[in-house]
């Protein structure tokens, strides 16, 4: 039977239809997902002409990982960031920052290949970028995130990347759920995701691998197929701040998460995205933020990519779940990693 879930976060209403799993066309076809070879053709392999940031090691001296300009930038920075008003129209110019975060010098596809010392070295980075983002008072946010695969909008290069980009608002999608973290916790003054981790603790049904920092489970109201939450367990805002000292744990669970979908669901293609609190400096006055350390929760999500969205889900805002997560997650927690 159909059952609608909300999410105690944002408030959304997802619909768990078992039916639809069987509607032609619905499945991705992972044959889909295939790439280039690496050598000359591939622009993340050499010939790097405009370096951000390079991060070495005692495996890879040279680099180990490389942060260079988006070659097609959503936002670029500018000398300032400018806005304007059309009538009940608002215009900002396209200020922000774009990165492209190259995570191996190998040529390397999938992230769940490399070495959790090598996934460490990204988080690394992208802590150090997201440090330098600050220093930009035109900026408020800043989204690491990951495209891998065609389905998942990735170009069909077969080199391991991610990207961030760094915005002078702050995203829809991040202000929705910061909206709704400071609700729950002014009506119940303790963290969503701090209850919703104890509550999932103590269920087991959702939860997929747990280490001593972290928690990775299969959301309630989950929208999309083998959609996973991982989350700190130790309450912070902050990622660039609560990651530290924890990395190595938090390399190690991403490695196992996508190897379970590589060897489990045929390696699809997927997106991760870490969501995490605003930049906030001492001269913002941004009162709807005040308990911001207290109320929002670092986290990141995993979205394979194994279904269309189709009309109703366009035009109602629903999401429509063929599997209910707790058959998800069961499938991944016996799905033999060797990560």
């Amino acid at each position: 039977m159909p059952e609608l879930r909300k999410d105690p976060v944002v408030g959304r209403w997802v619909i768990i239809a078992t039916e639809r799993a069987r509607r032609p066309g619905n499945i991705v076809d992972s044959n889909e997902n295939t790439f280039n070879g690496g050598g000359e053709g591939c622009p993340f392999c050499h010939n790097h002409e405009k370096v951000i940031y390079t991060a070495r090691s005692a495996k890879y001296p040279d680099w180990s990982v490389l942060v260079v300009p988006s070659g097609a930038p959503t936002l670029r920075p500018q000398s300032q960031s400018s806005r304007a008003g059309h009538g009940l129209y608002d215009v900002i110019n396209g200020y922000g920052a774009h990165e492209v975060i190259i995570e191996t010098p190998e040529h390397i596809a999938n992230m769940a290949d490399l070495d959790v010392e090598q996934i460490q070295q990204v988080f690394n980075t992208y802590v150090v970028r997201i440090n330098d983002l600050k220093n930009d008072p035109n900026l408020q946010y800043a989204l690491p995130y990951k495209n891998y695969g065609w389905g998942a909008g990735s170009r069909r290069i077969g080199h391991s990347r991610s990207q961030i980009v760094a915005t002078p608002v702050n995203p829809l999608r991040a202000k929705q759920k910061l909206i709704g973290a400071k609700k729950y916790f002014d009506y119940h003054e303790r963290c969503v995701y701090c209850d919703l981790i104890n509550q999932e603790k103590e269920s087991q049904k959702r939860v997929i691998i747990e280490s001593e920092h972290f928690i990775a489970l299969t959301p309630f109201a989950a929208r999309f197929l083998f959609e996973m939450w991982v989350l700190p367990k130790k309450h912070d805002c902050d990622f660039s701040q609560g990651v530290i000292g924890f990395e190595k744990d938090l390399a190690q669970m991403l490695k196992d998460l996508l190897l379970r979908i590589k060897v489990g669901l045929n390696d699809p293609a997927y997106n991760y995205v870490i969501h995490s609190a605003p930049f906030r400096r001492e001269h913002d006055k941004r009162p709807q933020w005040k308990t911001i350390a207290d109320d929002y929760h670092w986290h990141m999500e995993i979205m394979p990519r194994l279904t269309r969205v189709a009309g109703f889900e366009k035009g109602t805002g629903f999401y429509i779940c063929p599997v209910p997560p707790e058959q998800m997650a069961e499938f991944l927690r016996e799905v033999e990693s060797d990560g």
